[in-house]
């Protein structure tokens, strides 16, 4: 099969090549969290829409953006059993509120995880993204599935509206095979199966488009996490782009930009999901590769492109690298301690929910860097 490739390993021989080094390590964002862009909302996991060829789409001088919103209340890791796709227009760090992208009790799921947007050229906007859980549920599972749905956009009346009541499809789900269902009905962050995070990536070699999507393949009687892809031809799911090879069991957000005729493979992971838990830290990771379907190497040895600084190791998270890499993220715990098991007040405090601020990265075949810190690959 043309597209038939093996899938690289992300092995404990790489991750023992990881380094503190500045080019990689974040600064710390200070010491207050910047401004909500919705006081009474948590905003992550945020992404643009897209041109097909990969520009942000831009309606009346501002960028389209989408990402997931909840009331904010109560402990900051209950967001995900309430999550709704919500639309923005940004102009700079401005991000103007345009309401939820979906009109309620439509979506499939009981709630909207991530994924990414397309603005097509007969005006509508393919919205791929996670429905979690089954719509009416008594209370959150965590079966997920890939949906496509197609609002049409437009500005009436100088207001940027998307259509909000159109059908949603289910266009992938896990083959049970290579692929393990996602349909835990116990769990929460980080202890359950993973199918989700759809990104949407149009291959310029070939003109063909693909979806890679956060998954969990089986290693011994446990799972990893791996990069799923598949291809339009009705949706269908090839050999993962990579597996954690029993290091890693939740990959996440994974995408890909061509820079320098090169495929550059990002996706985000916690400390806490590597094997042994705390092994690795919290960041932003990723392989090159001379074409999609691979081989891929490890960048920068390790896999490791972005860290938060060791005396912050959740500040961000859910890093979404640009096609002018631009690197977007939100605004996670600011503290040294791990807050997810912190009583419900004390991690609301420490809690930022919000854009953080963007970084830059620099590319140069295997090696990256922070923009401000790239010495490390000499001068640009």
């Amino acid at each position: 099969m043309r597209d038939a490739h093996t899938p690289a390993r992300w092995t404990r021989d790489h991750l023992d090549r990881l380094v503190e080094d500045p080019a990689t390590t974040a600064g710390e964002i200070g010491p207050a969290t910047p401004p909500r862009v919705l006081p009474e909302h948590d905003i992550w996991d945020s992404w643009p829409v897209q041109e097909e060829d990969g520009s942000i789409t831009v309606v009346q001088g501002a960028e389209l953006w989408m990402a997931l919103s909840a009331p904010a209340t109560g402990h900051p890791e209950e967001r995900h059993d309430r999550a709704r796709i919500r639309l923005f227009a940004r102009t700079a760090d401005q991000w103007r509120d345009l309401g939820n992208v979906f009109e309620d009790g439509t979506s499939l799921g009981s709630r909207e995880w991530s994924g990414s947007a397309i603005h097509r050229p007969d005006g509508t906007v393919s919205v791929f993204y996670t429905a979690a859980g089954v719509r009416g549920e008594a209370r959150p599972t965590f079966h997920q599935r890939v949906v496509e749905a197609r609002p049409r956009l437009s500005t009436v009346d100088g207001v940027v509206r998307l259509e909000r009541n159109v059908e949603h499809r289910v266009v992938l789900r896990p083959d049970g095979e290579t692929y393990l269902p996602a349909n835990d009905v116990d769990g929460g962050p980080g202890r359950i199966k993973a199918f989700r995070d759809p990104s949407w990536f149009r291959d310029p070699a070939d003109g063909r488009e693909y979806l890679l999507v956060a998954a969990s393949v089986p290693w011994h009687d446990r799972f990893m996490g791996a990069v799923a892809v598949a291809t339009s031809a009705d949706w269908t799911l090839l050999p993962p782009l990579v597996c954690a090879d029993g290091v890693n069991h939740e990959i996440e957000r994974p995408h890909i930009v061509v820079h320098q005729s090169r495929y550059y493979l990002f996706f985000c992971t916690t400390r806490q999901a590597f094997h042994p838990a705390g092994s690795a830290p919290t960041g932003l990771y990723g392989f090159v590769a001379p074409t999609l379907h691979g081989p891929y190497e490890p960048l920068n040895g390790s896999g490791l492109v972005i860290q938060n600084p060791p005396t912050r190791p959740d500040q961000a998270y859910a890093w979404l690298v640009l096609p002018d890499l631009r690197v977007e993220s939100f605004v996670n715990y600011l503290g040294s301690t791990d807050s997810r098991q912190a009583e419900p007040r004390a991690a609301r405090a420490r809690f930022g929910g919000t854009p953080a601020p963007t970084l830059e990265l620099v590319l140069r075949e295997t090696g990256t860097a922070l923009a401000h810190k790239c010495a490390a690959l000499g001068s640009e």
